[in-house]
């Protein structure tokens, strides 16, 4: 007697976003559907301001894939926005793995580059990484 596993791995693309200290790993499953779950909820619910979800969307708008790939992305770290924008880096990867022939256009729109400005750490004697303290005569 033979046990077969009805356990059907579904085919996915993975990518890895990055910006500021905020990181998401991202899949896309070939669907029809444009469901993006973030962190085990619906995108809409997580990042609930419109410009938020536009940058997620962004590079499936400049590669012309809106609507093929459903979207499954764990994100920790930093902020809403640096989320977001480490979600669009992630998507962006995740589409060049699938398709080569994407990478020219996302990367003039500047999606598949890491963007790594981070903030620069404090100095001693200082406020903050530049600001000194104000100067006092007497």
């Amino acid at each position: 007697m033979t046990l077969q596993a009805d356990t059907q791995q579904q085919q996915y693309f993975y990518g890895t976003g990055r910006r500021k200290s905020a990181i998401a790993k991202v899949r896309l499953f070939p669907d029809d559907g444009t469901a993006i779950i973030v962190n085990d909820k619906p995108m809409e619910e997580y990042f609930n301001w419109l410009p938020w979800q536009s940058t997620i969307r962004e590079a499936f708008a400049v590669s012309g894939t809106t609507g093929r790939f459903r979207v499954q992305a764990e994100v920790k770290g930093g902020g809403v926005n640096a989320q977001a924008e480490a979600i669009r880096h992630g998507i962006a990867r995740a589409l060049v793995v699938s398709d080569p022939n994407l990478k020219p256009s996302l990367r003039r729109a500047g999606f598949v580059t890491r963007d790594a400005r981070v903030k620069e750490s404090k100095k001693y004697g200082l406020k903050r990484a530049r600001r000194a303290p104000q100067y006092t005569k007497r």
